[in-house]
């Protein structure tokens, strides 16, 4: 798969978890899905989203930085959000917090295989 079209295959990723599309998100996410190391299985990623959105209703992924290198993706996610409760073990409390994630994926036969996850819990912890 070319730069361009990793890009594009990634940014429809991004508009599925943004619409909350969980019933297309197999067409993305392999269904052996690793996340950070652990084998979680496409129904356990899914079920790791769907609980983002219970927790943070307004959650919006926001793509502030790509870079393809086929079969590999990195990217700087930006999200400007009020969590319901606690975030990562932080009580956010309804309070709007900005915080940033870096991520990188690897796809195999078009979809994420593997995905590498490091939020920016610093960036929350001073805002409260």
């Amino acid at each position: 798969m070319s730069r361009d079209l990793l890009a594009d295959r990634y940014r429809g990723y991004i508009a599925c978890l943004n619409g909350q599309d969980w019933d297309n998100l197999g067409n993305f996410v392999h269904e052996r899905v690793r996340y950070n190391g652990k084998p979680i299985g496409l129904s356990g990623y899914r079920e790791m989203l769907k609980d983002d959105f219970r927790a943070i209703p307004d959650l919006f992924f926001d793509i502030q930085l790509l870079i393809c290198e086929p079969p590999r993706v990195a990217s700087r996610l930006q999200f400007n959000c009020t969590p319901k409760g606690e975030l990562f073990g932080l009580p956010i409390n309804g309070r709007r917090v900005q915080f940033a994630e870096n991520v990188f994926y690897e796809f195999l036969d078009e979809k994420i295989e593997t995905v590498w996850s490091v939020i920016d819990k610093a960036a929350i912890e001073s805002q409260l």
